[in-house]
């Protein structure tokens, strides 16, 4: 979907820190045609969904309960916030999408990359991301740069072997389908990765 552009990675990598530092730059800027966004989440009824999903006290849920829950979330932020934007002719900018499912669910819970491609294309229909940028960083660096996991946070709990079946799941991704991602070596410092975002976004033309 034109105008629809994603940002993945691994636990830790920065995802959200750089989502944020490049919508200040474009408040700053006067770049006002981007919406940001979020999954699990963005909008109301999703927040309550995310909620649910990362709670850690909810350690005992089904694998399958969370590929749908993730999903469920997925179509209620679609409806609220990404669809309503790119209909009114705004780029939309997401932190995690449809890939996330693919690699977390269905590579590293171990339930299937088809089962998992299945449900999310009832959940998203035609709206897949225009291209996908991927913060390149091993869940080992990237958990010790930000002082370990973060224990409240269910997915970030569960186990070491489990991030490096994601990271490996995204390598998977990207070397299967490398036209749909940018990928970004996310190792230096945060100001680093931010220049070369900005710089990606520049040169698709997301950017002036």
């Amino acid at each position: 979907m034109r105008n629809f552009i994603t940002i993945e990675g691994c636990d830790g990598v920065g995802k959200t820190y750089q989502t944020r530092m490049l919508r200040q730059y474009c408040e700053e800027n006067g770049i006002d045609n981007i919406v940001f966004t979020r999954e699990p989440g963005g909008s109301d009824i999703a927040e309550q969904i995310r909620r649910i999903i990362l709670d850690a006290n909810n350690s005992q849920m089904d694998d399958m309960c969370e590929a749908f829950l993730y999903a469920a979330s997925r179509i209620q932020h679609l409806h609220d916030i990404v669809k309503p934007a790119l209909e009114a002719g705004k780029v939309v900018f997401c932190d995690r999408f449809v890939h996330s499912s693919y690699v977390y669910q269905g590579l590293g819970r171990g339930l299937g990359l088809d089962r998992i491609v299945n449900l999310n294309e009832l959940a998203v229909g035609e709206y897949m991301p225009e291209f996908t940028i991927f913060l390149d960083l091993s869940p080992a660096a990237a958990f010790s740069r930000k002082g370990g996991a973060d224990k409240t946070d269910r997915m970030e709990a569960v186990d070491f072997a489990f991030h490096t079946k994601v990271y490996e799941g995204y390598k998977r991704l990207i070397a299967e389908c490398p036209e749909k991602f940018e990928v970004i070596d996310a190792s230096g410092t945060k100001e680093e990765t931010q220049a070369k975002l900005r710089e990606i976004l520049t040169a698709r033309g997301i950017l002036r």
